[in-house]
């Protein structure tokens, strides 16, 4: 097989095996941990090493020789309309154990299925049909048509602030779910969205500068884009395979439609419940049925030390009050005015504070009281403290 080894062809070539290998370890250990969210970012990275397929292939001099000019015309090789909705799907997973690709979710791969059509269309008529090139008539490869590269550019935008919605919106239900919220928000998620805007931004700065200042030789000028792109793949494929999220909180929510969030069953015993993300004016005057619910929350809390309990949910709450998830997550937001890990937060803080009246700091660490109030981190406990009394634990106690 025809491959001629140079600078340009081999660092890529590199960047691809390793994409590849990557691409395979990520789709075995999806399998066997039955995690799809390994399956979707093998998936991506596989799309990523065919992307930079061509232009490895092109310095080894594919486009220069038959019957690999003619592969490489055949073959697409740069599926931009699929890599956006991968993207989406693979966070979606990361965040959310009931996600699966049904009816509605097959509609975003729409797009790239068409394209691949339009790819056997073309090949169908200039090999068979006609028998002479038309499609390829002026000798070029259609991955890189210009309005297919622009569209798959917007495509992988509009399916980054998609998913970004989805990482926010999931980040304000841990927070009302959970006391442990800082836990289970996903950092890695976050770094994930940054690498592929990165991708995106390269690319633009890439079309920029070949305006302002365009290259002598255009296939080394862009020689230099694929192969900031390939580092980015490397950094993501293998980060994301040492990364293990998992999150047990199942929920419905649809980007596109409204901002409404349903808490999904988790047992037959168990019901669909909306979350109630509604945040009053101070100066909103709370129904009786609120002002009722409210008492019984502060007395459950202040009686019975639920505060301390490190893994507190909504749920937990609700089933002391033998109530729902919903009364509790409206009766917190619209009576209390703040979320429930910040609520639960601040009875921690209060704890903590009663401990330091007591000089119990010296005979335990600092790390020592959080823990037995109920943190479960120390980044948690600084940060919960300060947002309380806008003082760190330390400065606090200097001023008692």
């Amino acid at each position: 097989m025809l491959f001629n080894f140079n600078f340009y062809s081999a660092l890529l070539l590199l960047f691809f095996s390793n994409g590849i290998l990557y691409s395979l370890l990520l789709l075995k250990k999806g399998i066997l941990n039955d995690n799809q969210s390994n399956k979707w970012l093998s998936l991506f990275v596989f799309l990523c090493a065919l992307y930079i397929a061509p232009w490895m292939l092109g310095f080894a001099g594919w486009y220069d020789h038959q019957p690999y000019r003619e592969i490489m015309f055949c073959l697409p090789l740069q599926h931009l309309f699929f890599i956006g909705p991968i993207i989406y799907f693979y966070v979606q997973s990361l965040l959310n154990p009931s996600f699966k690709l049904n009816k509605t979710n097959f509609y975003h791969l729409i797009p790239a299925i068409l394209y691949l059509f339009y790819n056997i269309i073309m090949i169908v008529t200039d090999k068979l049909i006609l028998n002479k090139p038309y499609f390829f008539a002026d000798g070029s490869d259609r991955d890189f048509d210009d309005w297919y590269q622009k569209l798959g550019l917007i495509s992988m935008l509009v399916y980054f602030v998609l998913s970004l919605i989805y990482y926010q919106k999931y980040q304000k239900l841990v927070q009302q779910l959970v006391s442990f919220a800082d836990d289970i928000l996903f950092k890695w998620i976050k770094t994930f969205l940054i690498a592929f805007l990165s991708m995106q931004i390269l690319q633009i700065l890439f079309y920029i500068i070949d305006i302002i200042a365009p290259s002598d030789n255009k296939y080394i000028g862009s020689w230099w884009y694929f192969f900031c792109f390939s580092i980015i793949m490397l950094y993501i494929a293998i980060t994301g395979y040492s990364n293990a999220l998992t999150t047990k909180i199942s929920f419905q929510f649809d980007s596109l439609k409204n901002n409404k969030v349903f808490l999904l069953a988790s047992s037959e015993n168990e019901i669909t419940t909306e979350i109630d993300f509604q945040e009053l004016p101070i100066s909103f005057a709370i129904s009786s049925e609120t002002f009722e619910w409210k008492n019984k929350i502060s007395t459950l809390f202040e009686t019975q030390n639920v505060s301390q309990n490190p893994e507190l949910t909504l749920t937990d709450v609700a089933k002391s009050l033998n109530t729902n998830v919903s009364i509790i997550s409206k009766t917190i937001n619209q009576g209390f005015q703040m979320n429930f890990n910040d609520f639960v937060n601040q009875y921690r803080v209060e704890e903590v504070k009663k401990a330091f009246q007591k000089n119990q700091h010296k005979k335990s660490t600092l790390l020592g009281i959080a823990f037995d109030c109920g943190f479960n981190s120390k980044a948690t406990f600084n940060r919960a403290f300060k947002k309380n009394t806008s003082l760190s634990p330390k400065d606090y106690l200097s001023q008692l």
